[in-house]
């Protein structure tokens, strides 16, 4: 598994470990990933994704997970976003469709 947000595509960066005698290691600065389920209002389950602290703070001042992915242009987020930004689009004009019927 990558070590990339699933939501804003926040990954690894690299840089050096600098010692007192001015020497350069390589080192890599990873991403703060956490695996949470957040809730999903239009699908009404949960759902696991793996994303940084920062992502959630995002998600959250969004006003959730549904708000947050429709209000996101496609080209701002990751492949896996995209799939679940469909999921609920798809499950938006299911509901619109049953309640006007």
């Amino acid at each position: 598994m990558s070590r990339r947000c699933q939501m804003t595509g926040k990954g690894v960066l690299t840089g050096n470990n600098v010692s007192h005698a001015n020497n350069k290691t390589r080192r890599r600065y990873l991403p703060n990933l956490q695996e949470t389920a957040l809730l999903s209002d239009v699908l009404g389950t949960p759902v696991r994704i793996r994303v940084t602290t920062h992502g959630l703070r995002t998600i959250e001042h969004n006003g959730g997970l549904d708000a947050f992915l429709l209000s996101t242009p496609n080209r701002r987020l990751p492949e896996e976003a995209q799939v679940l930004k469909r999921r609920i689009l798809r499950a938006q004009e299911k509901k619109q469709a049953t309640a006007s019927a």
